[in-house]
């Protein structure tokens, strides 16, 4: 093991909760007991100076509850009318059980316009720690009445990996209906078996995770594995965890090795890396030869026009693209200096030999190395 588990969090001051509908939802409605249990336990590690950022499904749940309809939409429209119905709700019971320890919520509504604007993102981080300096615990959600399939986060799994990473979270803990991951479905196999730690995410442990997700929410165990994917490349460890056993996060924090632990990455991408790698939408991609492949990985360098042997897509100057190698396998992604059009000009040329091709040359390299994030070479990291 490359982290000790418990060094983990006896050193963490920061952490993401996400908290899924199958634990928060009973009969269609909210698990008011649920909501209670978390915020308790939240309420006591908060005294010990612990900073916590939760991240809440249940809304479309608790709108279900009050205009009794027995499953959940269908349809976009329908979907945002319940959560529309039930945001309000949800975030009341939450501010009824935090009464209890003396701690206020606030509500925050996020779609992915907000975190791949690099100045609403930035915005987004500075209210978060505000709220944290005062005390306030930051309640999560994506803004379901307004978002639409081009600006959806797509689950609360991957948006509280988005959050653990703006945030430079310690930990991130998903608590699910499930105990952790399991060889096979534990719900249909009596022989699944639980997975203590994983230390590396490859196609074995995403064939394991399956795609079940559960009746009201939108994520199976394979969006947990992607969100867990992001995070530990930023070097921020995840736990996949049964948020209805008792006492579950107090018991983590007391050195229970509970659910499934994934190790992080052995470094750290800084914050705009991070939000390069992770908030962005790939408009395209650029395939490139070994030689700048190991230029990129090995000696952290730009990306020069003489090592492109190809572009896919069409973008415009300060696209987000991917790069990858000759097979195809992702290297990484990064923010582009020139056009698609322009990039075809100049693929394979010197960079002295940009402005005689172009007439113009505002910079010598495509992707700067300030603007681009090596990640793992994991497709689904980057979706």
């Amino acid at each position: 093991m490359k982290h000790d588990r418990k060094k983990q969090f006896d050193s963490a001051k920061r952490i993401v909760v996400k908290v899924g509908s199958g634990v928060l939802t009973a009969g269609h409605g909210l698990n008011i007991k649920a909501i209670q249990t978390i915020s308790r336990q939240i309420g006591i590690l908060s005294e010990k100076g612990i900073e916590f950022v939760l991240v809440s499904s249940g809304a479309i749940a608790s709108g279900l509850k009050k205009v009794s309809l027995s499953k959940r939409p269908g349809d976009m429209p329908g979907r945002q009318a319940a959560a529309a119905i039930g945001q309000a709700g949800l975030i009341l019971e939450y501010e009824k059980a935090f009464y209890n320890y003396d701690k206020k919520v606030a509500q925050i509504l996020l779609t992915r316009d907000d975190l791949k604007n690099r100045k609403r993102y930035l915005n987004a981080r500075n209210t978060l720690n505000k709220l944290l300096s005062w005390n306030v615990l930051p309640i999560i959600n994506e803004n379901d009445t307004v978002a639409t399939e081009e600006i959806k986060i797509g689950d609360n799994d991957n948006l509280s990996a988005m959050i653990a990473i703006l945030m430079d979270a310690d930990i991130l803990i998903n608590l699910t209906d499930i105990d952790g991951l399991y060889t096979k479905d534990p719900r249909t196999d009596p022989d699944a078996k639980l997975i203590s730690v994983v230390d590396t995410i490859d196609k074995d442990i995403q064939r394991m995770a399956g795609d079940i997700p559960g009746a009201l929410g939108t994520g199976g165990m394979l969006s947990k594995i992607k969100a867990a994917g992001k995070v530990t490349s930023a070097g921020i460890p995840m736990i996949i965890a049964g948020g209805e056993k008792p006492d579950i996060l107090t018991r983590l924090f007391s050195g229970e090795h509970l659910g499934t632990y994934f190790e992080p990455g052995e470094s750290r991408l800084s914050s705009r890396k991070c939000w390069i790698a992770f908030s962005l939408t790939p408009k395209g991609k650029i395939k490139i030869d070994d030689g700048a492949a190991e230029a990129l990985l090995k000696k952290g360098k730009s990306l020069l026009p003489i090592g492109i042997t190809a572009v896919e897509g069409s973008f415009d100057i300060g696209a987000c693209v991917e790069f990858i190698k000759k097979d195809g396998a992702k290297l990484g992604i990064g923010l582009v200096n020139y056009s698609s059009s322009d990039i075809l000009k100049i693929k394979g040329l010197r960079s002295n030999q940009i402005k005689a091709k172009l007439g113009y040359k505002p910079y010598d390299d495509v992707i700067h190395r300030d603007n681009l994030a090596i990640t793992p070479e994991k497709e689904y990291y980057l979706k």
